[in-house]
């Protein structure tokens, strides 16, 4: 896809055409001014790699291998409808440079950093191929992670919510004529409390009560003086 003459087509902005693809089709929602849409983070200023050939898939990806960098623009995670797509778009123009469906697979994790990520884009007719993106921040790698984390939740609530129970509702008015009877310990409070603290004061002061220690002098004071 990045080779000379799909480099020179890059530059120029995807269109729908007649595909039926998730890509084609989240590209005509664009023309639909009645869906609603919602953009869950914007990041600029990312990297985007050919990815190299891959050894092994147990291994994983590694950033570290990415040498060949084919772009650079503003990364976007859009929600329109149901659907939710990574977009990448021209800095300058404002154009759609490529589009990730977000689906199972659409997005993998590097193994020895946190800024890399593997996105699997696709165009209107449905080939996909997958390349590698790369942060300049941590802070922009996790939010972009948090923006696709709550979008996966959120679906998952709306298609199977948590059902609310409630049951009956209780009176707990009183009735007319009812009363309440409150039982008080004896000696738990009232007078003989006060009559007891009273007693306590007093003898403090038949035996001139005289506290063992000094109250601490305030800061900076002369202990001389």
């Amino acid at each position: 896809m990045f080779r000379s003459k799909e480099r020179q087509s890059a530059s120029r902005p995807m269109t729908s055409d007649e595909g039926t693809s998730d890509t084609a089709l989240f590209l005509k929602s664009l023309k639909n001014p009645d869906i609603i849409e919602r953009v869950r983070a914007t990041i600029k200023n990312a990297h985007v790699f050919k990815l190299p050939p891959r050894q092994t898939v147990s291994v994983g990806w590694r950033g570290a291998d990415w040498k060949e960098k084919v772009w650079q623009g503003t990364v976007k995670v859009v929600e329109r409808g149901d659907m939710t797509a990574i977009l990448l778009v021209d800095k300058t123009k404002g154009s759609i440079f490529a589009v990730c469906p977000v689906k199972e697979g659409a997005v993998d994790r590097c193994i020895d950093s946190s800024r890399y990520f593997v996105l699997r884009i696709e165009n209107a007719s449905g080939r996909h191929m997958f390349i590698g993106v790369a942060f300049n921040e941590r802070s922009d790698a996790f939010d972009f992670n948090t923006a696709l984390e709550d979008s996966r939740r959120e679906k998952e609530y709306e298609s199977n919510p948590t059902p609310v129970v409630t049951g009956p509702s209780k009176d707990y008015s009183i009735k007319e004529g009812q009363k309440i009877h409150v039982a008080i310990p004896k000696g738990a409070g009232g007078e003989d409390y006060e009559e007891e603290s009273g007693q306590q004061f007093n003898d403090y002061e038949q035996n001139d009560y005289v506290p063992s220690q000094a109250p601490p002098r305030p800061a900076g004071t002369n202990c001389f003086a």
